[in-house]
């Protein structure tokens, strides 16, 4: 098998640090594919897709009350839907085309003149393509998390697709596709910034200005199925080793660092997380434990190809204590009804866990820096990568918020509110009681 090529993830020039080069022959670039990775990355792909579908989709709606079980789980399949066709049409080319360093171009347009292989991986870009594809559909779907039960189905829909594309598609290029993040040698491995912070700042922002649900802070508004949680939570836990471990593009061993990485800060994070509960309110609980798997699974995945197993746990201990703090704050200090805690986990984790990246990646922790590195400068780049992701996602997802509310209210109106949206927004019940 030939040597590996720069992973996705790895800016140019900096591959060196945990990669061999690429070292492509001469010839016809489909002879340089490799069976075994693009097995293994169909696979990858539909382990993402399975985090979105079911697996987003239950963990979140088992969290809703009854009467807006359906209406969460339409969400996850309609989001998945819509950001599959645009991605086909013109969102992968604008990620992953060459263009320059804010944005590619339209030479891949409807997925069209696509390689045989993918410039850098043993796998045929149209796998690659598949692949980031999974990753652009459960990103605006995490986002829903922080408005159930109050949005309008219509709105959801206009703004999501806007927020693809003026949100993911340029970070997206920005930090994997070749473009000025990259260049500056900001690291992601799987997404903690271009999927949990965008996603989690886009979310608080949009909780802020949606407005509470109907009772929120003072009427208690419990799950309707703790155990459909559990079980989506398994699902997503599941399905990330697809999300972090597929991320090397490759099977080999830098893909299992990956997912002993990943599966250690889900483990070490969800008995964190419980342990926590256990001090505070003295009893641990079931939507407490999957919740701290989440943390950990958020925070370890920007790093978790660079990182050694001691790294991952670490980094899930971290991600537990810091995001539980969060969620407390959010919701008690700031009276914000981000109700599935989506800027709480999802944002704060990823924006942790790129940070935490560049000591963890340290050669003090197990990690393989190439000569030269130091924390410090790694730092500097990752503090930029989030600092600017952070601000670019809270402005666009403002306006694009408010440019979407000309054409469909962002809200259903009281009487739908009580009703649920299940019965309102979409004629049906998830339930049928006699």
């Amino acid at each position: 098998m030939i040597a590996r090529g720069i992973k996705r993830g790895l800016p140019a020039g900096a591959g060196a640090m945990f990669v061999s080069a690429p070292a492509w022959a001469q010839g016809d670039p489909a002879l340089m594919i490799d069976r075994g990775d693009t097995g293994f990355i169909l696979v990858a792909a539909a382990l993402v897709l399975f985090m979105t579908l079911p697996g987003l989709a239950l963990f979140y709606g088992g969290l809703v009350r009854a009467k807006n079980f359906l209406s969460v789980l339409m969400h996850c399949f309609a989001i998945a839907a819509l950001v599959s066709l645009l991605w086909a049409l013109g969102g992968y080319s604008l990620a992953f085309g060459p263009g320059n360093g804010w944005i590619g171009d339209l030479s891949r347009l409807g997925l069209g003149n696509l390689h045989a292989a993918r410039p850098g991986t043993t796998i045929p870009e149209n796998v690659f393509a598949l692949y980031q594809m999974m990753f652009a559909v459960i990103t605006p779907a995490l986002i829903v998390g922080a408005f159930p039960e109050r949005v309008k189905f219509g709105w959801l829909m206009l703004f999501s697709a806007l927020w693809l594309l003026v949100v993911y598609v340029p970070v997206a290029h920005w930090v994997w596709g070749g473009g000025w993040m990259a260049k500056r040698g900001v690291l992601d491995f799987a997404g903690g910034i271009v999927v949990h912070t965008t996603a989690g700042i886009s979310a608080l922002v949009i909780a802020l200005m949606i407005g509470a649900r109907r009772g929120f802070p003072n009427t208690l508004i419990p799950p309707h199925s703790s155990a459909l949680t559990m079980v989506g939570a398994g699902m997503l836990w599941v399905g990330w080793f697809g999300f972090n471990g597929g991320s090397a593009l490759g099977a080999d061993a830098h893909a299992a660092d990956a997912l002993l990485s990943t599966h250690l800060a889900a483990a070490t994070a969800a008995l964190m997380w419980a342990a926590l509960e256990r001090a505070k309110i003295g009893k641990a609980t079931s939507i407490g434990l999957v919740t701290g798997a989440v943390a950990g699974l958020a925070t370890v995945t920007p790093m978790a190809g660079y990182v050694a197993p001691l790294g991952g746990l670490i980094a899930g201990a971290a991600g537990a204590a810091v995001c539980f703090g969060a969620v407390l704050f959010v919701k008690q200090k700031w009276r914000v009804d981000d109700s599935l805690d989506v800027f709480a986990v999802h944002g704060i984790g990823g924006m942790l866990g790129s940070l935490l990246l560049a000591p963890l990646a340290a050669a003090t922790f197990g990690g393989t820096p190439h000569e030269g590195y130091t924390v410090g400068g790694q730092l500097g780049a990752q503090a930029i990568g989030v600092g600017v992701t952070l601000a670019w996602s809270a402005v666009a997802t403002f306006l694009l918020a408010k440019l979407a509310s000309l054409f469909i209210p962002m809200r259903v109106d009281a009487e739908a509110e009580h009703d649920g949206l299940d019965l309102h927004s979409h004629g049906e019940r998830a339930y049928e009681f006699d």
